[in-house]
């Protein structure tokens, strides 16, 4: 849920100007690799980016920020700087999925 407040703000028709989709903004080549044929269909694109986050949390031995900069920059850069890049942008996606995390976390209790 904090991940798609970040990526989409909860619109399954969003669309980046990198050409990330739908809710949890998959791009095209990692919704392939997903199985996901629509990434416009919430379902389709919710399924293929909570596997792709699970395996990205296995990936980097369950850190959440790791996984969360992976998400946003790609495995690849996250390997590359050893931890998270020092990107604007992927920093502030990682603090931001957080904060939202916390938020709908806490809002359960």
């Amino acid at each position: 849920k904090a991940v798609i407040k970040a990526e989409s703000d909860f619109d399954p028709r969003a669309v980046s100007h990198k050409g990330a989709q739908g809710l949890m903004q998959l791009m095209p080549e990692t919704a392939r690799g997903l199985a996901v044929t629509n990434p416009l269909d919430p379902h389709e694109n919710i399924f293929g980016g909570t596997r792709y986050l699970a395996l990205l949390l296995k990936r980097f031995g369950n850190d959440k920020r790791k996984a969360l900069a992976a998400y946003n920059a790609g495995p690849e850069r996250v390997i590359q700087s050893k931890g998270i890049p020092s990107i604007p942008e992927t920093v502030a996606f990682v603090e931001r999925v957080l904060k939202y995390y916390q938020k709908f976390h806490s809002s359960l209790k």
